[in-house]
């Protein structure tokens, strides 16, 4: 019974129509369902994926009117995105300086090559090689050449004034730290490592310890979660165990495409853990994912007055 990585991160919109035009267009990614909040059904919650919807890859949002959010730390300060190689960083950086997307340049950071930018609401990115490992699914319908798309969620980047009770907590999850950097924009602030399953780029956190920074308040271009892979098999045990260990959770919760655990590690960052079934292809045919609304079964005799509340965003 172990985490086998990144499910998902979900983040905070306001502008949900630029967002999409942002995911979809301008990177490429392939909207593979198009639903609602299922706790706020007046909010949108979009899921921008690779080809096929596969766990380990979605970046997803709500749509809430929201401020924007103010940065610091108890909170996830960063999310990364794989892509392969040195030339596909170069593509992007040549790629964002045309569009006037805010971005950083390329970079070697813990050993490997990173670009950071920021999406028109200041959602911070990161763009990191990950040489080419495991697989590729490319959506062929997508405006960015298959040699360049995203390939999934990479690290995970979380800020938080003090390691000792998030470090046993991790532990206790199976999260292993394994090394350490100096954080990028603060030297003298230690970036912990920490790795889940197999390890590898898509399965860490990057744990960073800034005591000075006054802890964030959540808003529009933050994040809300972060999500971690399980085999659908051991769900039950996973429920269990959470209470075993004393750890307040959500208990047993069905988002339909995937069942989830959620709760706070000590420094209030929100952590899911996800199945990677029955995936996104349970309730829409794969060639055609993201082109309808599509609600949770327990959300249909509503379907009228949800989709009249829904903003257009394409």
């Amino acid at each position: 019974m172990e985490l086998k990585g990144i499910h998902h991160l979900t983040a905070v919109s306001a502008r949900i129509k630029e967002n999409h035009r942002f995911y979809t267009g301008t990177l490429g990614m392939r909207l593979v369902k198009r639903s609602v909040n299922q706790d706020d059904v007046s909010a949108w919650h979009l899921f921008y994926a690779d080809a096929e919807g596969s766990p380990g890859t979605d970046l997803t949002f709500f749509d809430w009117p929201v401020p924007r959010e103010a940065r610091g730390n108890r909170s996830i300060s960063r999310t990364a995105l794989r892509v392969s190689g040195k030339s596909a960083l170069d593509y992007w950086s040549r790629s964002f300086a045309d569009r006037g997307v805010a971005a950083g340049k390329v970079e070697e950071r813990d050993g490997r090559l990173t670009l950071d930018f920021e999406d028109p609401e200041g959602q911070r990115l990161q763009l990191v090689d990950d040489q080419g490992q495991g697989e590729s699914k490319p959506w062929l319908k997508s405006s960015v050449p298959a040699d360049f798309q995203m390939r999934g969620l990479g690290p995970i980047h979380l800020s938080i004034p003090d390691l000792k009770t998030s470090h046993r907590i991790l532990e206790r999850i199976g999260l292993r730290e394994v090394r350490t950097y100096p954080h990028p924009d603060t030297p003298k602030d230690q970036v912990h490592v920490y790795e889940m399953g197999p390890g590898g780029v898509g399965a860490e956190l990057h744990v960073a310890v800034q005591p000075d920074l006054s802890p964030a308040s959540q808003g529009a271009g933050g994040v809300h979660h972060v999500a971690f892979r399980i085999p659908d098999s051991d769900y039950d045990a996973w429920a269990d165990a959470l209470n075993t260990w004393g750890i307040r959770n959500s208990g047993k919760v069905d988002r339909h495409w995937f069942k989830s655990l959620y709760f706070r590690e000590p420094n209030g960052i929100l952590f899911e853990i996800a199945t990677d079934g029955p995936g996104f292809g349970v309730d829409e045919d794969p060639a055609t994912l993201g082109e309808k609304v599509v609600l949770a079964p327990f959300l249909e005799s509503r379907r009228q007055e949800i989709e009249a509340g829904l903003k257009p965003i394409d």
